[in-house]
């Protein structure tokens, strides 16, 4: 399928060529380009990206974005339908227990490691021909564009960059010379990837009941224990948690440790792959048991730290867990608009039906706030990393409000796209199936919501306090978005006021513990408002935004009485702007914000 160069306008349908057969059925996103397709990422790459950077990187971008509509895509299907196999056993019956992948797997692996080189372009130079590291704003733009494509591979290459920014930071000099030449290999046959191997049936979300031990025999770390959910089961070397023999009991006593796949003899290590998970997504990326029997591995950082370590990947994980939410609710979007605007019933394309256009709505606007969060977020932690400490207090509640609130978001947006295409979305030929299994697993790893609610309500706001540096930034940019007419930005500040007095609350009070995800909530959605009118106020920017920020306050921010009619004219307004196939100016929408 391919989707059509121009679609019909209202009332063209009846004017057209009987259709007949496979002709009814509505086009899908297969040969698309992505980065083309997407008016919001390419405004705001040019606002959060240097523009030196942006001018380098912006063929990159739209060399993705076509990959993701094409040659990934079509991988991704195919990896999809043939996931990983566990082989015990060699012919002589050694236990070399290894994962069979898909040839299409392999082939996605090498545009991942080998071609775009995920895995290093934060550490180093050379990546897309860049002199430097990349900023993170592109390192995420570009995980965007890929998981609009393939989800399941995104996790070894999230673990594989995760994994050595831990080995920089907290391993000793010599574990750094032996492990990150290879780690950081643009060659894939010689490379070593990464993982992270956390979870116990004793220790999900409650780290501290982990019983993993580790033990020093010889001069050497030897760990033993059961590891329950580990993906990227084969992976070269893993980051995992055990307590050494004599540790206290809870996260005190947890140490981390880096286990090779191999020895440096080339032998195998001292662990097996007991089995593979069958899970309802990320089918094409091997997660399993892993039985420790007295592995080795190196102990990284201090032995009392280990959890302060091992989170850093865990936030990291959790920001990158938010941009690929933000990436499947894209390709939601994508795929909702190309079908509502090339299929026909009742003489007319379903886009001009007004119950269409508030559906097609609910699927954007989550989309919209998404995307800016996260490009809001990149930002943060490349001015944290040259060393801001309000930008590093900004990244820390932005971390796990993205996390909580874009994967949440992510589910019903990916059932929403499947209705828009009716029946046929129900069927695996399509992708829908496949958005809406893999949405569900963002609600799981790296800490559920309520987990990562919490996070955000008792520890960044109530022990570190990062909501009032969050609260200045935001502040600031409503107030420098000057060209937004005034009511709309008092109504602006007034959520935000009353968001961070339900927050505090919340954060202060133990009985308040269960309105966390109702705070959670409210600051995810006022900041992303203020994040979206700002944007739509700057230079060359595409002012929709300021539409999506204005239905964000209505229904997510403000008091709706259920048996009240809605004001029809106006959402009509707002989404004959939003589903215009033109850009729209602040002059469009000032009206419309007032």
């Amino acid at each position: 399928m391919h989707a059509p160069s121009s679609h019909p306008s209202s009332g063209a349908v009846a004017a057209q060529e009987p259709k007949y057969g496979a002709d009814h059925i509505a086009p899908d996103c297969a040969g698309q380009n992505f980065y083309a397709l997407d008016r919001g990422l390419r405004d705001l790459l040019r606002l959060y990206l240097q523009p030196n950077d942006f001018r380098r990187l912006e063929p990159h971008f739209d060399r993705l974005g076509a990959l993701a509509g094409g040659r990934l895509d079509q991988l991704a299907r195919t990896a999809d339908k043939h996931p990983p196999v566990l082989q015990a056993r060699d012919r002589f019956g050694r236990d070399e227990d290894w994962i069979d992948y898909h040839s299409s797997y392999r082939d996605m692996e090498a545009i991942a490691f080998g071609d775009f080189q995920f895995h290093a372009m934060s550490h180093r130079a050379g990546a897309l021909g860049m002199n430097r590291p990349l900023p993170a704003v592109a390192k995420y733009a570009l995980q965007y564009l890929f998981v609009q494509a393939e989800f399941g591979l995104m996790c070894p290459i999230s673990v594989t960059d995760t994994s050595i920014h831990l080995i920089r930071k907290f391993a000793s000099r010599e574990l750094q010379d032996y492990l990150l030449p290879k780690m950081l290999s643009g060659d894939l046959a010689t490379m070593w990837k990464g993982t992270q191997f956390m979870t116990e049936r004793a220790g999900g979300s409650d780290v501290g009941g982990i019983e993993t031990i580790a033990r020093k025999v010889d001069g050497k770390w030897r760990l033993a224990g059961d590891k329950w959910f580990c993906s990227h089961a084969d992976a070269d070397v893993a980051l995992l948690l055990a307590r050494p023999e004599g540790a206290p009991a809870g996260t005190k006593g947890l140490a981390l440790f880096a286990m090779p796949r191999r020895l440096k003899d080339g032998s195998r290590n001292a662990y097996r792959i007991v089995r593979l998970k069958d899970k309802l997504g990320t089918r094409s990326m091997a997660s399993g048991e892993i039985l420790l029997e007295g592995a080795e591995a190196w102990m990284v950082g201090e032995a009392d730290r280990g959890l302060k370590q091992m989170m850093e990947q865990v936030n990291l994980s959790r920001l990158s867990h938010g941009v690929r939410a933000a990436a499947m609710m894209r390709r939601c979007v994508n795929e909702a608009l190309t079908c509502a605007r090339g299929r026909a019933a009742f003489g007319k394309t379903i886009i001009e039906y007004p119950l269409l256009r508030r559906q097609l709505l609910k699927i954007i606007v989550p989309a919209e706030q998404s995307l800016s969060m996260f490009l809001f977020a990149a930002s943060a932690m490349d001015r944290a990393n040259a060393g801001s400490r309000p930008a590093e207090d900004c990244l820390r509640i932005l971390t796990p409000l993205l996390k909580f609130r874009a994967c949440r978001d992510n589910i019903p947006v990916a059932t929403g796209a499947m209705e828009v295409r009716g029946g046929n979305g129900y069927i695996e030929e399509w992708v829908h199936a496949r958005l809406i299994r893999d949405a569900h697993v963002g609600v799981l790893w790296e800490g559920t919501s309520n987990i990562n609610a919490l996070d955000i309500v008792r520890r960044a706001v109530g022990k570190s306090g990062t909501h009032r540096t969050l609260a200045l930034a935001l502040t600031n940019l409503v107030n420098h978005a000057r060209l937004i007419p005034v009511a709309f930005r008092d109504r602006l500040r007034t959520a935000l006021d009353r968001t961070l007095a339900l927050v505090e609350r919340v954060a202060a009070e133990p009985a308040e513990e269960a309105n966390a995800r109702q705070a959670a909530s409210a600051l995810y959605h006022v900041t992303s408002a203020i994040l979206m009118t700002w944007e739509a106020a700057q230079p060359g920017a595409d002012a929709r935004r300021a539409l999506y920020a204005r239905l964000v306050v209505d229904h997510r921010l403000s008091a709706q009485d259920p048996l009240a009619p809605g004001d029809g004219e106006f959402e009509r307004e707002i989404a004959e702007l939003v589903l215009a196939e033109r850009p729209v100016t602040l002059a469009q929408v000032t009206g419309l914000l007032s």
